[in-house]
């Protein structure tokens, strides 16, 4: 079995992989996330707010499997582009399914054993339909620890990336008809495990809010960044791309069935991907 902590990395990498057909190219409700701590919360207060995001991942993860949506708005140049998916997700080894729909097309997505496969309508490289690519190849060829893909927001780097004066409880409401309590968060992106590299991408502070059930899971999820890329066109300077990702989790511990697709209808991506983070770093 593995750990808490790879199993809480997946929820991670699920959000990761939501946004991925977008960033070639932010919800609808736009976060405060990294303002201080509200005037009226204790010190108290504040404290069991932290640990209740620091924990969240683990007590997600300790579900096995949810239901998975996602919103995904990433804009640039004065353009923009909104994808909605399904799908679900395995805590306990990663795989995944989801289907993104974006600028009118339905990309099918899976994760298996660390491989990304993705169908995307009318893309097609060496007459196959399917994209691959080894994620934890690319980890490596980019210099990262391939045991912990995920977001910048991952799991127990991602606790000790905050403290007290990052979290603030900002309200309360009902998410898929469940109660929750909203915090807003302000993660010190220095304090990430290739932090000065990130905060080239991202900037010094990665702002994000929360929204926890009463068992201290994870229903909602709202990631807000801007996010440096490569020019396009005559232009020399990089693109300044805006994403906002938003992520729901239901109907915990439901069964999610993820198969690689057929050997012979796949193509391998993986060294192209892995260049083009390179660009981008």
């Amino acid at each position: 079995m593995r750990s808490r902590r790879a199993k809480a990395s997946a929820i991670g990498t699920a959000v990761l992989l939501g946004s991925a057909v977008l960033t070639g190219c932010g919800g609808d409700d736009e976060p405060e996330a990294g303002k201080p701590a509200a005037a009226g919360e204790s010190a108290g207060g504040r404290q069991q707010s932290t640990q209740a995001v620091r924990g969240a991942y683990d007590k997600t993860a300790e579900a096995d499997s949810a239901k998975m949506t996602m919103k995904v708005k990433a804009g640039a140049e004065g353009k923009s582009i909104t994808s909605d998916g399904e799908g679900a997700i395995d805590f306990e080894d990663g795989d995944s399914t989801m289907t993104i729909t974006a600028g009118g097309r339905a990309v099918e997505q899976r994760v298996v054993d660390r491989v990304l496969y993705q169908k995307v309508p009318g893309q097609q490289k060496d007459g196959k339909p399917w994209m691959k690519i080894d994620l934890s190849k690319v980890a490596r060829q980019q210099g990262a620890d391939p045991g912990q893909i995920g977001d910048p927001a991952r799991s127990a780097a991602y606790a000790k990336a905050i403290n007290d004066d990052d979290v603030s409880r900002s309200g309360s409401e009902k998410v898929a008809g469940v109660d929750t309590v909203r915090y807003d968060v302000s993660v010190d992106v220095s304090r990430l495990p290739g932090g000065e590299r990130l905060r080239d991408q991202v900037g010094r502070t990665l702002p994000m809010r929360l929204w926890l059930d009463d068992d201290g899971r994870i229903r909602r999820q709202q990631i807000d960044m801007t996010v440096k890329a490569p020019a396009s066109g005559a232009s020399v300077a990089p693109r300044q791309i805006t994403i906002s990702t938003v992520t729901e989790f239901t109907d915990f511990g439901t069964d999610v069935e993820a198969e690689a697709p057929p050997a012979g209808q796949v193509a391998d991506v993986t060294n192209q991907a892995a260049s083009q983070g390179r660009k981008q770093s």
